[in-house]
């Protein structure tokens, strides 16, 4: 093993400092969490961090690279390179149960519905979803926009409580 790679922070540690990176759009969650960064490697001196958006014209993906140079570069890392690849496309599939749980104490419903199976095919459902309420827990809830806060949002009320908030759409 050569002195450089030794210096080089392990890829473990490097992910702990990616999971600090707070999405833009919903602080509560980070990218890790997220689902956003999907490998991490060392070429030579350089630390390349591979990122797939939630959806291809996601307006967050210039904070979310400048977010993860800054909180490298805070620990030493140099040399960063961040490289957006758009194929698989991203998945809320890919969310931690952690990321989930943040989002619901953030107050926003998670993705009531896994998207992809194990075969890799699509199974959305057609059927109405039951989504929870993230303030009450109640499942008596409707939608009432398909379009919430952002593009990978809509827009619920809950029947108990009467709080309206923000599901976070699978796709």
């Amino acid at each position: 093993m050569t002195a450089q790679a030794l210096a080089r922070p392990a890829l473990e540690q490097v992910w702990r400092w990616l999971d600090t990176v707070p999405d833009p759009e919903i602080p509560a969650i980070s990218v890790v969490d997220l689902g956003i960064v999907r490998n991490v490697v060392w070429v030579g001196e350089t630390c390349v961090v591979t990122i797939t958006p939630t959806y291809s014209g996601c307006p967050a993906m210039t904070v979310i690279r400048e977010g993860i140079e800054s909180a490298l570069a805070a620990h030493g890392v140099d040399s960063v390179r961040v490289q957006t690849q758009l194929a698989p496309a991203w998945t809320t599939d890919w969310m931690t149960p952690r990321g989930k749980a943040s989002l619901t104490g953030y107050g926003i419903a998670p993705p009531a519905q896994q998207v992809i199976d194990i075969s890799g095919i699509s199974r959305k459902a057609a059927s109405a979803l039951v989504v929870a309420c993230p303030h009450c827990g109640s499942r008596h809830t409707r939608l009432v926009s398909q379009f919430g806060s952002t593009a990978c949002k809509a827009l619920y009320r809950c029947g108990d409580c009467k709080e309206p908030f923000d599901y976070f759409k699978a796709h």
